[in-house]
């Protein structure tokens, strides 16, 4: 396909200038009516190019398939059989995947590491998950992909699984060995969902991890916005092979996306192909030397060690990672990357990506440069002269992999639908949960509707909140009380 052309791009400029008049929502009409101060902020440009889909980029049959060619050219460029746009995010594709895989009270092998639209997918459908442990690194208290024997011993115990799901890369940048779990699948006839929310860039670059579709995954959903050029909300899940039909999964989609697709997010995902396509090995050959020179100037920092593959990768361990993610362990100043984060942003207005009980972590694109970097640098260095000041003698208290396993006591759909009530939270031990305890970022549950607290698990979050951890998705966000099942 000719990878030149940008048709949401194109069908954009034409409707500006054909000079339609709309007669259709959006109410703004291209930013007539929007508040002027609301414009100063977000500029003349977004509200004019908010059109519709249909009745705007295309006609009210969408006869001149705009979205359709699309789409297509992202398939063609990462070499798989189809591409669908999500304006509403991974969290809709990976649900629309998960739905398509698998049905109410059905069985799917999901590794316990996933993020909370997962379990969310689990809570809207009904689906029974076959939980499957990543790897624990107890000394760094850090859970890397699940293995592929992991994937094999599970289908063995639960035969009529029907399929896998697996999020590779992580948050921490570390990643599967893909092609293993793929054929492990395959050989029982069984499709491969990939949560690769932070791997959109894969593609495009050999020095990168290999992406999903070259390591045979049935199903890849990325997220745009994360790693590369879309904007937020912008995700495309890919699709190959036969075990999934592509109509199937279109289905899927319709039933949970929403009616009003955003062209602004259409428009970016459509022109962040063509950059990728025409310029992204050269844009990437940068990033990774960028962030090559980053890391060595980041571990000369006293108090500062940088992972890399030769703490992540490696037997029992991840399969390969993503240099672009900076994962930077500061536990020797005994300061929690939550209050690090705070203060870097307080004191610098340098905001980071992960940030945890014992690591920060700094997230580079292909659009980050040597004034970026710069910036990082003499924010983190003056943070390590700062680290004493920093310490609040409160640890987290983590307890080792073994007492972070929570039993799954009930269906996730089922604990979040019954009968509840709220308790303290030195109550809740031995509990069922109602709801899920997420510390964010990365967004990973410790605690999922249906399993079954422990006193370990509720001290974790509950000291982890009193040294700066968020749990947005709690009743409770400080977790001074807990939503769980009522006993009868």
């Amino acid at each position: 396909m000719d990878q030149s052309k940008a048709p949401v791009l194109d069908a954009l400029a034409a409707y500006h200038e054909s000079r339609q008049t709309p007669f259709t929502p959006p109410g703004h009409k291209q930013g007539r009516g929007a508040d002027p101060r609301v414009r100063a902020v977000l500029g003349e440009a977004v509200f004019r190019s908010d059109v519709l889909a249909t009745s705007g980029l295309d006609d009210r049959t969408s006869s001149n398939g705009v979205l359709e060619e699309a789409q297509a050219l992202m398939a063609d460029a990462v070499g798989a059989d189809h591409a669908f746009f999500s304006t509403c995010g991974s969290s809709l594709s990976v649900k629309s995947a998960m739905l398509s895989v698998a049905g109410p009270h059905e069985k799917l092998l999901v590794g316990r590491d996933a993020h909370k639209s997962v379990v969310s997918g689990l809570i809207l459908s009904g689906i029974r998950p076959v939980w499957v442990d990543p790897q624990w690194e107890a000394e760094l208290h850090l859970a890397h992909p699940p293995t592929a024997g992991a994937f094999e011993a599970a289908f063995a115990e639960h035969p009529d699984a029907r399929g896998a799901l697996v999020t590779t890369p992580t948050p921490y940048g570390t990643c599967s060995d893909l092609a293993a779990i793929a054929e492990i699948c395959h050989r029982r006839g069984r499709p491969l969902i990939v949560d690769e929310a932070w791997g959109a860039h894969l593609p495009f670059h050999p020095c990168l991890p290999t992406w999903a579709m070259d390591a045979g995954a049935d199903v890849c959903v990325t997220s745009v916005h994360k790693m590369g050029s879309g904007l937020e909300q912008s995700s495309v899940f890919h699709l190959q092979g036969d075990l999934i039909r592509p109509e199937v999964l279109k289905s899927r989609e319709d039933l949970l996306g929403t009616t009003s697709p955003s062209s602004l997010v259409y428009a970016a995902l459509d022109g962040w192909r063509r950059q990728m396509v025409e310029q992204g090995e050269a844009l990437y050959d940068h990033a990774l030397a960028l962030a090559q020179k980053t890391r060595e100037r980041i571990s000369r920092i006293d108090g500062m060690h940088v992972h890399g593959r030769d703490d992540f990768c490696g037997p029992g361990r991840a399969a390969d990672m993503d240099p672009l993610q900076i994962i930077i362990d500061i536990s020797a100043w005994e300061v929690t990357g939550y209050r690090a984060a705070d203060w870097l942003r307080d004191r610098h207005r340098i905001n980071l990506h992960v940030a945890d009980h014992r690591r920060i972590s700094a997230q580079l694109t292909h659009a980050d440069d040597s004034d970026t970097v710069e910036a990082l640098l003499a924010a983190l260095t003056d943070l390590a002269a700062h680290a004493a000041e920093l310490r609040t003698g409160q640890p987290v208290e983590v307890p080792p992999p073994s007492r972070l396993r929570l039993e799954q006591a009930v269906l996730p759909r089922d604990a979040f639908f019954g009968r509840t009530e709220q308790v303290p939270w030195q109550e809740a031990d031995g509990r069922v949960a109602a709801e899920m305890l997420t510390p964010y970022p990365p967004g990973i549950p410790a605690a999922l509707p249906g399993e079954r607290l422990t006193g370990d698990v509720l001290r974790y979050l509950r000291t982890g909140v009193q040294a700066g951890m968020v749990v947005p998705d709690a009743v409770d966000t400080e977790v001074t009380s807990v939503r769980v099942l009522r006993e009868e």
